[in-house]
Formats: C-alpha cells, structure tokens, sequence
C-alpha cells in the first residue's frame, strides 16, 4: 500500500486556500487520505469594513479551523499583518522553516501574477525557499530535505506579464457542495466583506438557511468563467464531450523553479 501523500497549501489570506483549490483539497482528503496542512500567511486582519483588526484576527482564525474541519485539514493562520506581507529574509526562512519541517510531496500557492500584493508575496516567498530547502548551509539548525516539493499554481485568470499554463486540469462540480462548506466558515468574508466590497451586502439573506443557497449562487457566479477559460485543456484531459460539460474545474501550472513533476511523482500526486 502506498503511503498517502502530504499536501501543504501556502495561501496569503484565510479563505484563499478553499475559494482556489477546495476541490482539490477535498478529492485529496477523501480518494488518498492524504495529510493536508493550509496556511494563511497573514492574520486576515484588514479584510472588512466594521470590525476591528483584533476583533477579526481572532475571528478569522476560528473561521479557518473550522473550514480545515469540514475535510479533516489542519488550517493555521500565520500572526503576518494582513495587507502588509512582504517577502523578506525572515518571511523566507519562515517558509523554508515550514517546508522542512512539514516535508511535504505537493505545496500549492498563487502564482506571481496577480492582483494582491500579498499573493504576490506569498508567491515570491515560495519560489526563493523552492531551492533553498535543500541546501543544507541555509537555517541549518533545521534539517534541509535532499528533495524539494513539487510546486503548483493555483488557478487564476490574470494574463499579465503571462497567463497560467494549465498544466494539470480538473472536473471538480462533484466537489462543490465541499467547497461551499468550507467557504461558508469564513462568515466575516462570504457574508460580510466581499458582499460589501460588491456593493451586494443588501442581497446577503438573514434567514441562516437560505444563506447556504446564496453562497452557492454567489461561488457559481465568481468561477463560471473558469472553465470556459480551460476549455480546451478540459477537452484534451476529459475528452471533448465531457470537457465541454464541465461546469466547474480547477486549473494548475507546475512551478519550474521546484521540483518536477516527473510520471512517478504524478502518479501519486495526481491520480485523479
């Protein structure tokens, strides 16, 4: 029997981690059984309109474990300001710290397109640690590993400086309701601040059991474009009829700068 693969997520805010790669996550948890570890590397303290950084560090961090809950992930947020992450020499032995110490086969993140500058950062952040994990001169007190993780982009649409290859593509609308669940979590944000940032906070339902409903409305409406965007690495991975059908998906480009994805790593790391 093949030991399950280690999955650590390295996202910059809570709630990145299930809004771009929950049905990933979920497939991981539930076909491999693989050990999931989600990170946000800030505290998620800017992200609203009325509450208070402290009241909202706090709060997000219930949030986030509560999200990690619905597939049996282990979700910590970083104490990193939110809206001010940078990717300094500390942050980056910080990140080479984590690695090394969580050893994983796959580490997901943003790419360095992007429109936040803490997805940026975190992006950054991944790429510098990619080699130097095993160099074992660099944070010797922590032991370097001989090889790096594999390293996937997590999907996005932003086409400056370069589009996401999509690499590895995926048919995850079986994984929805997942998804939602662990969106759901994070309260302050899906029924809160984004609604707000929106100009929808009016449309957000009061009634508990229909918010489940909205929320559903709301995903599908941020990531319909998604997999028309993929559609024809859909239909090359798929097939063309079920690639055309595909409602939802995940998209994702194997990073250079770590280790390759070479076909006895996609074995265990993609058998999907």
């Amino acid at each position: 029997m093949s030991i399950p693969p280690r999955i650590l997520l390295l996202g910059a805010h809570p709630d990145d981690a299930e809004y771009h790669a929950g049905g990933l996550l979920t497939r991981y948890r539930e076909e491999l059984d693989a050990t999931v570890r989600l990170i946000s590397l800030t505290d998620g303290s800017a992200g609203h309109h009325e509450r208070s950084p402290e009241e909202l560090c706090e709060l997000r961090q219930e949030e986030s474990v509560n999200a990690g809950k619905v597939i049996g992930a282990e979700y910590l947020n970083w104490d990193l300001p939110d809206a001010k992450l940078e990717a300094t020499l500390e942050n980056r032995e910080r990140v080479i710290r984590e690695i090394r110490t969580f050893r994983p086969d796959l580490l997901l993140t943003h790419r360095t397109c992007d429109y936040h500058p803490d997805h940026r950062a975190v992006a950054q952040l991944v790429q510098d640690a990619s080699y130097l994990v095993t160099v074992p001169n660099v944070l010797p007190e922590v032991s370097p590993l001989f090889d790096d993780p594999v390293v996937l982009y997590m999907p996005d649409l932003f086409s400056r400086p370069a589009p996401l290859r999509p690499d590895l593509v995926l048919d995850v609308g079986e994984q929805v309701d997942s998804i939602i669940a662990m969106l759901a979590c994070h309260r302050t944000q899906v029924f809160e601040w984004l609604p707000y940032e929106e100009g929808i906070l009016n449309e957000v339902p009061e009634d508990e059991d229909t918010k489940f409903d909205w929320l559903r409305n709301w995903f599908h409406e941020q990531v319909a474009e998604r997999a028309d965007h993929f559609r024809d690495a859909l239909a090359a991975t798929y097939g063309e009829e079920r690639g055309q059908a595909v409602t939802y998906c995940e998209a994702y480009e194997v990073s250079e700068y770590a280790s390759p994805l070479d076909d006895e790593k996609q074995a265990k790391l993609w058998p999907f």
